[in-house]
């Protein structure tokens, strides 16, 4: 039995890379999340009409990785400080945010948060908030950095 979990941390394309490669991952797919336009184009998210942050929802054997491990690599691989924004991408699109799929999901992703920001100087500016729905993104984006023989 498989479970989910959502996160975004900028670009879908590298965070959707860094999770397949995680022991006890079965499966990715890049996406938009946390907005309020259903079946939004890759063109309106980057508008930032539709509220969305760009998304990988991740398949995962709790038996084999749990969801707080999956939490590490979250905060591992984004710098969590940035407000709407990662590197040199720029938009409330790219920003920090933890989808939770249930109330245990929920408050692992509040503790981890609170243990992450009693190490860091920095405010941290991840949103946590219940995942609502997610709409897979166009094709071309599903492995993208796979498919141009990046990774």
């Amino acid at each position: 039995m498989t479970s989910k979990a959502t996160f975004g941390m900028g670009c879908f394309w590298k965070p959707e890379t860094i999770f397949r490669r995680k022991a006890g991952v079965t499966d990715t797919r890049v996406g938009y999340a946390g907005g309020h336009r259903a079946n939004p184009t890759y063109r309106q998210v980057c508008s930032g009409s539709t509220g969305h942050a760009e998304v990988v929802q991740v398949d995962y054997d709790p038996g084999r990785v749990s969801y707080e491990d999956l939490l590490d690599v979250f905060w591992a691989n984004h710098d969590p400080t940035q407000r709407d924004r990662q590197g040199p991408d720029v938009g409330s699109q790219y920003r920090s945010i933890i989808l939770a799929h249930d109330d245990t999901q929920q408050e692992a992703a509040e503790a981890s948060l609170a243990a992450h920001q009693a190490r860091m100087s920095a405010t941290i500016v991840t949103q946590i908030e219940p995942l609502t729905a997610f709409y897979p993104a166009e094709e071309y984006h599903q492995r993208y950095l796979e498919k141009q023989g990046i990774v």
